[in-house]
């Protein structure tokens, strides 16, 4: 899967996402630069940045005035994606998900690999089901 092999490969779990995001067509790479500081918690060990990187392209694409003219829907889809989350994991807050990891460890990149498999595979869904469901 991309966002895993761009996550394990050097960059961030919300850039990650975003990235792989870009390479399927979803956004623009315009997206990246906003996806790095929601790394890590965002910075600060809060918001899991898999799931950052998953609202910032729902937001792309869903949210008010977005480009592709598509119904601003994205608080309802974010609550959707988030709750589907919280079904996986224990928590969306990176330090709790983290917890017991060094953060710079090859250990917690393969521990976190797995949410960022989920959160796109999980973004993907959600759109499938908005396009499909119209």
């Amino acid at each position: 899967m991309k966002a895993v092999e761009y996550f394990l490969s050097g960059n961030s779990c919300s850039e990650s996402i975003v990235l792989a995001s870009i390479e399927e067509g979803l956004c623009d790479n315009s997206l990246l630069s906003v996806a790095s500081p929601f790394s890590g918690g965002i910075g600060s060990g809060c918001l899991c940045g898999a799931v950052s990187g998953s609202l910032i392209v729902i937001g792309h694409l869903y949210g008010k005035n977005n480009t592709y003219g598509n119904p601003p829907i994205a608080r309802e889809l974010a609550k959707s994606f988030v709750d589907n989350f919280k079904k996986q994991f224990p928590a969306t807050c990176c330090r709790v998900l983290s917890r017991g990891f060094d953060f710079g460890s090859k250990e917690r990149k393969l521990h976190c690999s797995n949410m960022v498999e989920f959160c796109f595979n999980n973004l993907q869904e959600l759109i499938k089901d908005v396009v499909k469901n119209g």
